[in-house]
């Protein structure tokens, strides 16, 4: 099993890869209950509500991004 820290440098990584906020990565882990192929699934959708509330949940900027797409607090 995977520690958290492995977990956290894996979703790092997985971000950076698709230009993606780490908060948003995260959040789209958790939502896939760390399933990788999932998680591909619900980024490539782009716009999870679930995601987005998660996301903007662990952090206090306003803007994320989401496969280079600009994604701002109020519109969630």
């Amino acid at each position: 099993m995977a520690t958290e820290q492995s977990k956290a440098h894996h979703v790092g990584e997985w971000a950076s890869l698709r230009h993606t906020s780490n908060e948003i990565a995260e959040a789209i882990f958790e939502v896939a209950n760390y399933d990788e192929r999932l998680a591909e699934q619900i980024w490539e959708q782009q716009g999870s509500d679930d995601v987005l509330i998660r996301a903007f949940k662990k952090t206090d900027q306003d803007v994320l991004t989401w496969d280079d797409k600009t994604v701002e607090r109020k519109n969630v």
